[in-house]
């Protein structure tokens, strides 16, 4: 599929069938993570594959909704503050590397027919906890991973005219 057909394509996935996820298909999801940009291309990010069996309440600790650990996976996308590059003001780039990474790896299992879900409130705290996460490393985002169990919704998106700007603010 294009690429735009495949942004249109993708959407938050909140039920989930309980097939596995082939291993190929998780090499590749995970592949394009590590193929994403990143600062000073340092790569200052882990991923920790979660398989959900078993784990159901270690995994609702982190984030309570019931279909989180429905899927049969969960990826957890981490910064390494440390290892990031940091432009001039200080800003560090760890958390923009995450998130290209986790925008590539969403992407990647939309178009291998894949379900994800990008998940920001969750409780730092417990994800920490569960996943014995060093005090260095940070837990960015979640998303669950397996097999769409529903139908895309009509996508809401502001119009293009409200987000862009020319030449100045």
């Amino acid at each position: 599929m294009d690429f735009n057909e495949l942004i249109k394509k993708r959407y938050s996935v909140r039920a989930y069938k309980t097939n596995p996820v082939e291993d190929e298909k998780l090499q590749q999801v995970l592949n394009a993570a590590r193929l994403a940009p990143s600062a000073a291309n340092r790569q200052p990010f882990q991923f920790i594959v979660i398989h959900t069996a078993g784990r159901e309440s270690d995994l609702k600790r982190i984030y309570k909704a019931d279909w989180f650990c429905k899927a049969p996976l969960v990826i957890c996308a981490c910064a390494i503050p440390s290892q990031a590059w940091s432009r001039w003001d200080n800003k560090n780039y760890g958390e923009v590397d995450v998130a290209i990474a986790m925008d590539h790896l969403i992407l990647a299992a939309t178009e291998l027919g894949l379900g994800t879900c990008w998940i920001g409130a969750f409780d730092p705290s417990a994800a920490r906890e569960v996943l014995g996460l060093p005090e260095e490393v940070e837990p960015i985002a979640f998303t669950p991973l397996g097999y769409p169990a529903d139908q895309q919704g009509a996508k809401k998106r502001k119009k293009l005219s409200d987000l862009v700007r020319y030449k100045h603010w």
